[in-house]
């Protein structure tokens, strides 16, 4: 059982940055972790995942030439780095985690997941 705390997130204009943090209550090691995203009106969405060790990271297409994924299994953290922000990455974002060292990469996969946080792009 792991509980997720997420910080960051907020308004910001086209083509700004924003940093979500994602703290977990306990050792993320054996955990996959994933950050997704639901817009208004739409289903929850994958955003990323990095491996289980850290490295290795996958994106969907619509965010991997501008975000960045990166946890911290030293510090039980779990970060996604935008840039280059559009109207359309507006979204409630939430970092997910599940035990496994697979790839996972729909939401019904994941068990445990943050609060979520805000992300308003606009100006």
């Amino acid at each position: 059982q792991v509980k997720l705390e997420q910080s960051g997130g907020g308004l910001v204009q086209p083509g700004g940055s924003l940093r979500l943090s994602c703290a977990a209550s306990g050792p993320i090691s054996s955990y996959a972790m994933a950050w997704f995203r639901q817009a208004p009106g739409k289903e929850r969405e994958f955003v990323a995942t990095t491996h289980q060790r850290g490295g290795t990271t996958y994106a969907s297409d619509s965010v991997r030439a501008r975000f960045t994924i990166s946890r911290d299994n030293a510090k039980n953290t779990f970060d996604l780095q935008m840039a280059s922000l559009k109207p359309e990455d507006t979204a409630v974002y939430y970092c997910a985690a599940r035990a496994g060292s697979l790839w996972y990469f729909s939401a019904e996969d994941y068990v445990f997941w943050g609060q979520g946080t805000q992300v308003t792009v606009s100006s």
